[in-house]
């Protein structure tokens, strides 16, 4: 799911990160002034919104089918669309829609409603052509108590330009696919327009509304499915924060499984891992990224990505700030491990696609 960047030698990163005016920190008039309007940049789409939908995607992922889950494929970036020299139906379908930039940078996080530590992170799975993949994500806290957030291409299918088939989301998940806090159907998708219709790095992240979930029983012989309800009441939700430049202290989390570029694993995929350090500016043209944030000394593998990146960790509570999801694995030294991972740069923009996802019913 996170692409190799071997060709990026470190002296010539030292000459190529340049300070970009949007990470310098230093939010412009509009994203301050609650009544400044800006262009809408999401796009919307329905995943699974019909009880029929539900139901079918409740079937594909019946108990037989999610044991198999820890030897799909982690998920890989897909082919970027051609350039057409116009713009894509995606696009399109926002029209000259503006909505009010958002005064709030910030939204705090949530305790499950039982009280106790946050259960947040975990894997979705999903179809891309017919494959099952999967990737790392987080709950979020919401109006709704229903928002999962994770990356652009672990929803979004860029190939064929339509969100992914079967997408759901598996907090804390048990080995042999036993789901211990429920299954949670993707309902309306939520990413900035720009990846959509571009696949553009710069905006690789996703916030998917979900149903009430889940979780399979055994009834009479047969699986049946029992209600457990909504997602921030049984986990609890991350914060989220924007506009917060780089240089600060950040946690990213994730399951990564796929092999370093020297063809070591020193992950298997089951397990949660985290990494830690100083965010730094980064970019990359080959992948459109202008505006990144890397978090230095990370070797996360494919399997990883999603994984959310929280400032401000609180370890007792489990709780932090989202501020960024995996994106782009960097093997920076051209040696054997991954040595940082990316993330696109969390602004104004991610707050209204966020918002899609959180006011959504």
């Amino acid at each position: 799911m996170i692409p190799r960047l071997r060709h990026l030698a470190a002296a010539a990163l030292s000459g190529a990160l340049l300070l970009l005016p949007a990470l310098a920190g230093t939010p412009s008039a509009a994203a301050t002034t609650g009544s400044a309007l800006a262009p809408d940049p999401t796009y919307s789409v329905d995943m699974a919104r019909t009880e029929a939908q539900m139901e079918a995607v409740a079937r594909y992922w019946q108990p037989e089918k999610l044991k198999l889950a820890e030897n799909y494929t982690p998920a890989t970036p897909g082919s970027r669309p051609k350039p057409t020299g116009t713009t894509t139906a995606s696009s399109q379908s926002l029209g000259l829609a503006r909505r009010p930039v958002p005064d709030a940078r910030t939204v705090p996080p949530a305790p499950p409603a039982a009280g106790g530590a946050a259960r947040t992170f975990g894997k979705v799975y999903f179809l891309i052509s017919g494959k099952e993949y999967w990737c790392s994500a987080s709950a979020v806290a919401a109006k709704n108590r229903s928002v999962v957030a994770t990356a652009g291409h672990c929803a979004y299918d860029l190939k064929n330009l339509r969100p992914a088939d079967n997408w759901i989301f598996v907090p804390n998940p048990g080995t042999g696919g036993t789901t211990p806090d429920g299954i949670y159907i993707g309902a309306t998708l939520n990413i900035h327009d720009v990846w959509s219709g571009e696949g553009d790095y710069d905006y690789d992240y996703a916030f998917i509304t979900v149903h009430s979930g889940f979780r399979w029983e055994t009834k009479d012989g047969k699986p049946t499915r029992v209600p457990v309800g909504k997602l921030q009441d049984n986990v609890g939700g991350q914060g989220l924060t924007i506009l917060r430049g780089v240089g600060n202290q950040a946690v990213a989390f994730g399951y990564p499984s796929g092999a370093q570029p020297d063809g070591t694993r020193p992950f298997d995929g089951r397990t949660l891992a985290t990494c830690d350090g100083r965010t730094t500016k980064t970019r990359s043209p080959s992948f459109n990224l202008e505006h990144g944030v890397q978090l230095p000394g990370c070797n996360f593998s494919h399997g990883a990505s999603g994984g959310p990146w929280l400032l401000e960790f609180d370890a007792g509570k489990k709780l932090g700030w989202l501020n960024g999801v995996n994106s782009l694995t960097w093997n920076r030294d051209a040696k054997g491990t991954y040595d940082a991972v990316s993330s696109s740069y969390f602004n104004s923009g991610t707050m209204i696609v966020y918002q899609h996802a959180a006011n959504a019913s």
